[in-house]
Formats: structure tokens, C-alpha cells, sequence
């Protein structure tokens, strides 16, 4: 119906679309964010997802604008109604279906992700040029129209991004997330019906009021049974149970078992993070041969390794005084140390932390012993020796920004691979500049490089960009089973060559603590690599500027031919 026919502005109505443009404008944007980070944790690589679907949603909004300029102006106000609602909807069941898609046609998901990505930014785009005509139909002034729509429409954009970043993503899954956002559309459909009915100019109220009560029923159910259906989703993609799981600020956690064959897996974002079976080798690799090159390493620097099974193998070295462990998510932590069988496999690594969550500052007071343990349910060897321990929740490469006063004879790089820009950085040369300030003249650094087979440019760029920055890299790698063949560099600043270092350890007689899987014989087989194996036409130091590490791993690595 139309409104022009009006001798004066419905009273409040301008309140009214106030306080629908800043919802929408809320909402909208928070919607946007929860596609985008969903199709990050399906398919990795988050500025891509978030550029991509974000520029969907865009030409959506445009497409829109343009549908609306050919529509007349009969019933607008049901048709805002209706956008609504169906906002509501394709909202807040988006990532259950998204999710479904992925694991009952994995295949063809990305139909389906793209199906509510375009729907919801073609229904975003309906928005503000509904709420104009009718702002125009009651001959509001252009001041006030502008007011209205645009500003309280920003305003509402950047109150949902404060809202989405500091409570929603801290706090809810994203399908929980989706039908909090959604009530939101709701609550404007609903407030602009009984405005409108209380007024008498609205046609039809049955029926509209059936409509809500039938959405209204729809998003209570997948309000109230999203968790539910999530878990049941989720199971598909892993062969073994679900024992824990929860979405953390930064990443999403799963923990399977076997009871068959007592196997733990650790799953971050659905990736393999470790298997019980077979971590000993990984973490193995990982340590002894650093210790072995860096014998008189007394103070430890860990990045990542929030699991704590690095921590437990280097808590076999009496040598070692203090380690201090960076990893940037406190819920990693928190479940690597009450978990039960998560702290059987680490031996209780964290058993004596004193762990600062999210420091203002590195010197930030109020660090607490044992924060997270709360029940001694894990088997450990209490009368093993185990170092200083403080734990900084923060990204690595802040806490070096942060400038630490110490300096470390020895670090442990345990992080992800680079599969994202976040990561990406971790692998830099800006970043191994950085942390170079902070090395002793004789320290000596092991990382986690990616597989030297299945990742190779990546794996190789990650040996150049630290040569770049000035160490030695002494490439090594074993295979692991969970993984494949895995790769590893050795990393120090001091003038040893690296086939001076290469020969050391290989004439290595024992390890100077007790090793679960690693020998000397292994080690020194580990620095032989095949012909071309170290060779790549496609070469590339990673920076700040240009991450070319990232577009290796993410364009070039795990290609079935």
C-alpha cells in the first residue's frame, strides 16, 4: 500500500527506521562475517574467503538496487517485511546448511555456500533502498532521509563489527552466532508490523502474523537444536568419536579416540594437529636434535606447541633452567591441561606454568601457578625434573614486538603450517629478523617446516627466507606416519657451516635423555635427501610485502596429479 497520501509523517516513524537501519545495518554485516569465516575454517586461506564472499555479497547489494528501481511502489512496507524475514531465515540456517552441504556433498558444497551468500547479499542490498521509498512516500526531508538511512545504517555497521569481534566470536559457534543475528531481523519485521497495525494501515494482519509465528517457531528450533545438530554433522568428517570440541576465539577444537585402536587426534580447524599413535616421532625430530646441537642450552624459547608435547620432551633435559612457551590461543592451553588424556600424553607438561593470558605487556603482573589444573587425573612421573615454565597467550609476533628482555639459547618453532596470512607472517624474514635480536651467539632454533614432498616449494621457501635472514639452514626430515614425509630445518647465526653441523650430529653416538622413536642412526639418515628434492625453478624469499609462501602452500602443496 501506499503512504503519500498522508497529510504529516506518521508519528515515530522516523524512529522506527532509525532503529531498523541500524539493526540492518548491524546484522548484515555480522551476517557477512559469519559466511566468510565459516568457508575460512572449510577451506582455509582467510583473506581470500573473507575478499571473496564479501565481493559476492557486494555485487548482490548492487544487483538488487537495480531489481528494486523496477518495482512499483504498491505494498513496500510488506516487502520490507518480507526481506526481513526471509533474512531471518537464510541467515540464521545458513552455516547449518553450508555445513551439511560440506559433508553429505562435499563436492558440490560451494553450490550451496554460494547460494546463501548471494541470497543474503541480494536481500542486504534490498534494505536501505525500501526504507528510502518509503521514507520518500511520507515526504520526510532529504536531511533527515540521509540521516536516517545512511548514518544510522554505518553507525549500526560498526557497532555490529565491536559486537561480532569482542562478544559473539568469543562466545557462541558460528550456527549459534547465525540465529542470534537473525533474531535480529526479526525483531525489526515484528516492531514495523504492530507500528503499522496500531496504526490501522497495514493490510491483511492474519496473515502476516501467521508468517511471523511459523518464522518465529523455525528459529527458536534452530536455536535451541543447532549445537545438537552441529555435533551430529560434525562426526562425519572424522573416523573417529567426537570426545571434545569447542570454537575458541582464534580456531576451532576437536578431540576424536579410538577405543579400538587408543588412538587421541587432536584436530585444529580439521586439520590433522597430532596423532597419539605416532606424535613421539614428530615431536622427537622436533627437539632432540636441537638439544643435541645446542648442548649447553639452558634458557628455551617455544613458539606454538600449546599441546604440550614439545614441552614434554624438553622437560626431560636437567640443563634446561627455564622455558618460556608463546601460543596465542588460552583455550589450546587450557585444554592441554585438564583434559585427561591430554595430559597423559603431554606427562602434565604444563604442570607447573605460570600462564598470562593476553598480556597488556610482557612485565603485565598477575601470572598464576597451575591456572588451568584443577584435578590430577593424568598419569605422571612426578619424580621427572621439569623446568621453569611461564606461558604467554598472545601471537608470537607480538610478544617479540613487546621486546623481551631475555635471551634464548635455544627455540622450538611449532606452529601451524602457513595456510593463512596470519600464519604466513610467522614464516617471514621480518619475523626471523626479529627474533634473532633475542638469540644468544650460539643459539640454535628447530622448526616444523611443512613436507618437503607433498609441500615442496613451501618447504624450501621456508629455507630460503630464513637464509635471507640471515642464519644457516640445515634441512632434515622423517616420515610420520599421520602426516607423510615431514620436513625440518635447523637454524642458527654463528659461523658453523652447515656441513660442519650436518657432519656433528651425524657422528652423534646417544641422545642425552631417553628418546621415544629417535637414534642417532635415524638422525643421520634424516639429512639425506633425494636428487632435485632441494632444487626449485620457483624459489621465493616470504616477507611482510609479499607472502609468497602463502600462495605456495595454499595454490601448490597436496596435489593429486
Amino acid at each position: 500500500m501506499r503512504f503519500c497520501n498522508m497529510d504529516h509523517t506518521p508519528r515515530y516513524l522516523p524512529i522506527l527506521l532509525a532503529f531498523c537501519m541500524f539493526t540492518t545495518g548491524a546484522s548484515g554485516l555480522v551476517n557477512e562475517y559469519v559466511l566468510a569465516t565459516i568457508t575460512t575454517y572449510i577451506l582455509g586461506n582467510s583473506i581470500e574467503q573473507f575478499s571473496i564472499v564479501i565481493a559476492c555479497m557486494m555485487l548482490m547489494m548492487g544487483v538488487s538496487g537495480f531489481v528494486q528501481s523496477k518495482m512499483s511502489d504498491q505494498n513496500l512496507l510488506q516487502k520490507f517485511i518480507a526481506v526481513e524475514v526471509l533474512m531471518a531465515l537464510l541467515g540464521g540456517f545458513a552455516p547449518l546448511a553450508i555445513y551439511s552441504a560440506y559433508g553429505y556433498l562435499e563436492n558440490h558444497f560451494q553450490f550451496v555456500h554460494y547460494f546463501f551468500v548471494l541470497s543474503v547479499g541480494f536481500l542486504i542490498g534490498f534494505e536501505i533502498p525500501l526504507v528510502m521509498r518509503i521514507i520518500e512516500q511520507n515526504k520526510i526531508n532529504l536531511r533527515v532521509n540521509l540521516t536516517l538511512v545512511y548514518g544510522m545504517d554505518y553507525v549500526g555497521a560498526f557497532i555490529g563489527a565491536l559486537i561480532w569481534v569482542n562478544y559473539l566470536l568469543k562466545n557462541f559457534p558460528l550456527t549459534e552466532i547465525s540465529f542470534i543475528v537473525a533474531g535480529f531481523n526479526f525483531i525489526v519485521a515484528i516492531l514495523t508490523i504492530i507500528y503499522f497495525m496500531t496504526r490501522k494501515i497495514i493490510s491483511r494482519p492474519l496473515i502476516h502474523c501467521v508468517a511471523l509465528l511459523v518464522t518465529a517457531v523455525a528459529l527458536i528450533w534452530g536455536f535451541v537444536s543447532n549445537r545438537d545438530i552441529s555435533n551430529l554433522l560434525e562426526q562425519r568428517f572424522y573416523d573417529d568419536p567426537i570426545v571434545y570440541k569447542e570454537t575458541t576465539r582464534y580456531q576451532h577444537l576437536v578431540i576424536t579416540h579410538s577405543n579400538i585402536t587408543d588412538d587421541t587426534r587432536l584436530y585444529i580447524n580439521g586439520n590433522t594437529q597430532f596423532s597419539s599413535l605416532d606424535e613421539e616421532r614428530y615431536h622427537d625430530f622436533l627437539v632432540h636434535p636441537l638439544m643435541a646441537a645446542a648442548p649447553d642450552a639452558k634458557n628455551i624459547l617455544v613458539l606454538g606447541g600449546g599441546d604440550g608435547l614439545a614441552l614434554r620432551e624438553l622437560n626431560k633435559y636437567p640443563s634446561i633452567e627455564s622455558v618460556t612457551l608463546v601460543d596465542l590461543d588460552p583455550e589450546m592451553v587450557k585444554v592441554a591441561s585438564t583434559h585427561p588424556r591430554l595430559r597423559e600424553i603431554n606427562n602434565d607438561a604444563f604442570r607447573n606454568a605460570k600462564v598470562i593470558i593476553e598480556p597488556a605487556s610482557l612485565d603485565e603482573p598477575g601470572s598464576h601457578s597451575g591456572l588451568f589444573l584443577y584435578e590430577d587425573t593424568a598419569t605422571v612421573d612426578d619424580s621427572e625434573y621439569v623446568a621453569s615454565l611461564v606461558v604467554y597467550n598472545i601471537d608470537a609476533d607480538q610478544f617479540l614486538r613487546q621486546k623481551p628482555k631475555q635471551q634464548w639459547d635455544a627455540v622450538v618453532i611449532d606452529l601451524p603450517d602457513p595456510s593463512s596470512i596470519e600464519l604466513s607472517k610467522l614464516y617471514s624474514k621480518q619475523f626471523y629478523q626479529m627474533l634473532r635480536l633475542y638469540l644468544t651467539d650460539d643459539a640454535v632454533i628447530s622448526m616444523q617446516s611443512t613436507s618437503p614432498y607433498h609441500a615442496k616449494e613451501a618447504y624450501l621457501s621456508i629455507g630460503a627466507t630464513m637464509r635471507a635472514a640471515g642464519f644457516n639452514a640445515l634441512p632434515y626430515r622423517q616420515n610420520i606416519p599421520s602426516f607423510g614425509d615431514w620436513g625440518y630445518y635447523l637454524a642458527w647465526v654463528d659461523n658453523k657451516t652447515e656441513a660442519e653441523v650436518k657432519a656433528t650430529l651425524s657422528r652423534l653416538e646417544n641422545f642425552e635423555v631417553e628418546t621415544s622413536f629417535i637414534t642417532p642412526e635415524l638422525l643421520a639418515a634424516s639429512f639425506s635427501f633425494g636428487k632435485g628434492e632441494l632444487h626449485t625453478d620457483t624459489l621465493c624469499v616470504n616477507t611482510l610485502m609479499q607472502p609468497c609462501l602463502l600462495t605456495h602452500y595454499v595454490d601448490r602443496s597436496w596435489i593429486v596429479e
